[in-house]
């Protein structure tokens, strides 16, 4: 034992039978966890709190007694930091409630097992952090079906008179005291329920009726004592109710509001100053732990990493995550240490759940019951610390904007100072909106939650490039809702998502559709991860086949179908928000689609091995094609896809109905392409193109690799195999797409004749232009000079010289440009054009024809250019080289 230990035991202990009366007598009755402290510190002094020992009533009241020294001599020598105190007395409460239940069920029945009742904790001991002299909030459960009782016995009447016997052996006062003040007013609707619930109802109750404030307040809950497996499933089963992925912010509201009412009804408590409420004061406890809650539910129902259920835990989780500010973070937690602390300090005086500094000569005697010099001391240490917590949480309930004027006038020169250009017309819009007739506004809460967004919105609006436009589209959006009051308190909540909301609505009609069908969608979009650089395909393919693995086919196709769709409008946000280059959205839109491709294929073929189980020594591979081969999709591509499969000669598949390879893999094949296809409630996923099969819409949907090969060198036309180019495996067995791949380039290394090549192509690039001519003058993909010219250019280079025999042809230009067979320039020209296609195909998807002027700025922009007519100049330029060099690569010169 070391001097500086045994002093700093020496001096708590003589503070604590100085200034604490309660831990004076607790010293007195228990002299052997006094002189064990003194001895061998604070965790000798634990190890000695045993409630086996005496009756249940008896040991656990002793227990206790024991417990309380033991802590409170830990904490003001500094040996037991915050949390190990009160996980000790969180500890003992579990031990305590647990056997408390043992003995009621062995009174009534005895010898049945602790079965059928749970004890859910809730609260400080549902997160372990009670505190020093606290209730217990619990929730009491039963099962009627293993809940033990006697033969006449009703089970909700037995599951009562357990639940009050056990409340009596935990509160009751003898000459040992008490174990723990009961709190069972956290039930659902306690003025009217029994004090035991049947668990089915609970879990009914808190799937279709509970408050949102009880939803948030299982973010602490655990199962604490009595039938654990029963307590799991009910939290299980609330999970989903408490956890929300579609993020309501009427969870926030409440707390905001319940919080503010506690200001107001705590008023003489919340100056800081003797007197002041430790726990219900403005930045107090309390503030400290609602402030938390909020930022879990926040982001919790995407990042379970983040529902941690103690504070403190939660605010490391919350930093780490990126998800509060490390120096905010940090200033909260130093705050709740010092503000449990003291409240633990008024509480070891007495032993009084007491949560005031009192004032007086009694503060004097907690600060030096703690150490302080004197009142003034503690005071000036807990200040900062009020003060941090207080401008965080006032951050949460600052003052509502106002609301819009409902009298005509005032309203036209409120529309006026937010800039908009036609007020009247906005104004009108208003009032029609005002009257309930969208579905979405009909309820009273939707109106008021609507009435306080627009304050928020509506000046964004305004400032967009087209006002009236982005107000048409809002107005779209509002008529398509079915439920509006969680979009609207969002918008109000998240002021940036407001001003993604206008870029939306005023540049990306796209994105406006998909958001009236799905409002949940700008949920995704309250934290930066929206804006993050998107996972790679293999990523991808990995959580989606996660989130599905359990689904069966129509409810995996469902959940995928979402989880693409938020991909794919974060990605299209990300573009108009220019915080990613519109080449790298275009490979984003390229890895969703394919790790889609292959979660799809992968349930769609378990769902089939089903019926027709599988064929041994087979593989099928999809192939993508076209832009998608390339990784070069947008907003708005189809999918090239293509079907090969190697199987036995003579293969049968092992199911209940089998099938010969051939109708085995095109049944497989026609079933993936629905799968990725057709339309479920959850909206389409792609169209899906497969026309470059041999032989296309005649041909078989899957063919062998044999066939594949046969065809590819003795029928295929030319521009078959340019279209060759841009092939690759995205799916299938990893060691069969190596094959396939090796296949295709074997293909394409065969000898050609390099003038019937360009030939073919020059003849194909005229048929073309014949029966698909360009939508207009700013059609970049079809027009002269255009991305098809610049893709036919490189194809016929790469079959003709074999060199860049890749599918993306930024790979292909470099390998090309570096043989010194076409410029440098082709690449940034390719670049170009292809971020004005990435972009045109997001904010102008109806036509190429022309771009609305309010948006030039913003296409100038994404696409690296000052201006729209600097922009229009580039893209003079590049097709005009482009065309050169097709026209160069065609004649037959190179």
């Amino acid at each position: 034992m070391s001097d500086a230990g045994a002093t700093g035991r020496f001096e708590s202990l003589e503070r604590a039978r100085r200034w604490s009366p309660f831990l004076r007598t607790l010293a007195e009755r228990h002299p052997d966890l006094v002189e064990t402290f003194e001895q061998g510190g604070s965790d000798a002094a634990l190890a000695m709190v045993d409630a086996g020992a005496l009756p249940v009533a008896v040991g656990l009241r002793r227990a206790r007694q024991r417990l309380a020294l033991a802590t409170a001599l830990g904490d003001l020598s500094g040996e037991l930091p915050l949390e190990e105190v009160t996980a000790a007395l969180s500890d003992f409460a579990d031990t305590a409630i647990h056997a408390a239940l043992v003995q009621a069920i062995g009174e009534r029945t005895p010898g049945e097992p602790v079965a059928g009742l749970t004890v859910l904790a809730l609260g400080k001991l549902g997160s372990r952090e009670l505190n020093y002299s606290s209730d217990v909030d619990l929730i009491l459960l039963f099962d009627p079906d293993t809940l033990p009782r006697r033969a006449r016995d009703e089970p909700g009447a037995a599951a009562v008179r357990l639940g009050r016997r056990l409340v009596e052996l935990l509160q009751e006062r003898t000459a040992e005291g008490y174990v723990a003040r009961v709190d069972l007013r956290l039930r659902p609707s306690p003025e009217v329920t029994p004090i035991v619930l049947p668990v089915d109802a609970a879990i009914s109750y808190y799937e279709s009726s509970a408050l949102q404030w009880e939803r948030a307040a299982f973010i602490r809950a655990r199962t604490c004592a009595g039938d654990v497996p029963l307590g799991e499933r009910f939290l299980q089963e609330i999970r989903p109710f408490v956890w929300r992925r579609a993020l309501d912010f009427g969870a926030i509201d409440d707390i905001r509001d319940i919080s503010l009412r506690i200001r107001d009804h705590y008023a003489q408590g919340q100056e800081f100053g003797p007197g002041y409420d430790l726990k219900r004061g403005r930045g107090g406890i309390r503030e400290a732990e609602f402030f938390t809650q909020v930022q879990q539910l926040v982001h919790g129902g995407r990042e379970p990493a983040l529902r941690a259920p103690a504070t403190l835990d939660a605010l490391a989780v919350l930093s780490a995550s990126g998800r509060l500010d490390e120096t905010q973070a940090a200033a909260i937690g130093h705050a709740y240490r010092a503000l449990r602390t003291a409240e633990h300090r008024v509480q070891m005086i007495d032993d009084r759940q007491e949560h005031r500094l009192p004032t007086g000569e009694a503060l004097e005697a907690v600060a030096k019951l703690g150490g302080h010099k004197d009142a003034a001391a503690l005071l000036a240490s807990l200040r900062p610390h009020v003060d941090a917590v207080g401008q965080s949480f006032d951050s949460l309930v600052r003052a509502r904007t106002h609301q819009l004027s409902s009298d005509p006038d005032l309203l036209l020169r409120e529309l006026e100072k937010m800039g908009w250009p036609q007020p009247a017309e906005a104004a009108r819009r208003l009032a029609d909106w005002r009257t309930g007739k969208a579905r979405a506004l009909r309820s009273p809460a939707a109106r008021s939650a609507f009435e306080g967004m627009l304050p928020t919105l509506l000046p964004r609006i305004a400032s967009a490039p087209d006002p009236q436009r982005a107000l048409n589209r809002l107005s779209d959006v509002i008529d398509r809702m079915s439920s509006g009051l969680n979009f609207f308190r969002l918008l109000e909540a998240r002021p940036q998502l407001a001003d993604l909301l206008a870029l939306i609505l005023a540049q990306a009609p796209a994105l406006a559709d998909q958001l009236a069908r799905r409002p949940t969608l700008l949920d995704g979009l309250i934290d930066e991860s929206s804006l993050a650089e998107l996972p790679d395909a293999d990523t991808l393919t990995e959580r989606f086949l996660h989130a599905a693995r359990n689904d069966p086919l129509d409810t995996a196709l469902d959940r995928i179908r979402r989880l693409v769709g938020e991909r794919r409008f974060a990605l299209g946000v990300q573009l108009i928000a220019a915080t990613r280059d519109p080449i790298a959205i275009a490979e984003g839109y390229s890895a969703l689609a394919e790790a889609a491709v292959r979660v799809i294929a992968a349930k769609v073929e378990d769902a089939f091995a089903e019926a027709h189980g599988r064929i041994a020594g087979a593989d099928l591979a999809v192939v993508a094609l076209g832009r998608f081969g390339g990784r070069a999709l947008t907003h708005a591509s189809d999918l090239d896809l293509v079907f090969l499969f190697e199987a036995p000669d003579g293969a049968r598949s092992d199911g209940l109905r089998p099938l010969g390879s051939t109708d085995y893999f095109n049944r497989l094949a026609s079933r993936i392409v629905a799968g990725l296809s057709v339309q479920t409630a959850a909206g389409p996923l792609y169209d899906v193109d497969t026309r470059l099969r041999p032989q296309g819409e005649q041909g078989m949907l899957a063919v062998s690799c044999e066939a594949f090969a046969a065809y590819q060198r003795s029928e295929a036309w030319t521009w078959e195999h340019l279209a060759l180019c841009r092939a690759r495996p995205l799916a299938g067995n990893a060691d069969f797409q190596a094959r396939v791949a090796a296949l295709i380039r074997s293909i394409l290394l065969e000898p050609r004749d390099a003038v019937k090549v360009r030939g073919d192509a020059a003849a194909m690039r005229l048929d073309m232009a014949r029966h698909k001519p360009p939508s207009g003058p700013l059609d970049v993909k079809l027009g002269p000079g255009g991305l098809v010219d610049l893709e036919f250019t490189v194809h016929v280079l790469q079959l003709t010289t074999e060199v860049g025999l890749d599918p993306q042809l930024e790979v292909a230009l470099d390998a090309l440009a570096e043989a010194g067979l076409i410029d440098a320039q082709a690449d940034p020209d390719l670049r170009l054009l292809t971020r004005f296609l990435v972009v045109l195909r997001l904010v102008g998807p109806g036509s190429a024809a022309e771009v609305p002027a309010p948006t030039r700025a913003l296409v100038a922009s994404l696409c690296g250019q000052e201006d729209w007519n600097a922009l229009l100049a580039a893209l003079d330029e590049a097709r005009a080289r482009i065309a050169a060099r097709w026209q160069q690569v065609s004649g037959g010169t190179r």
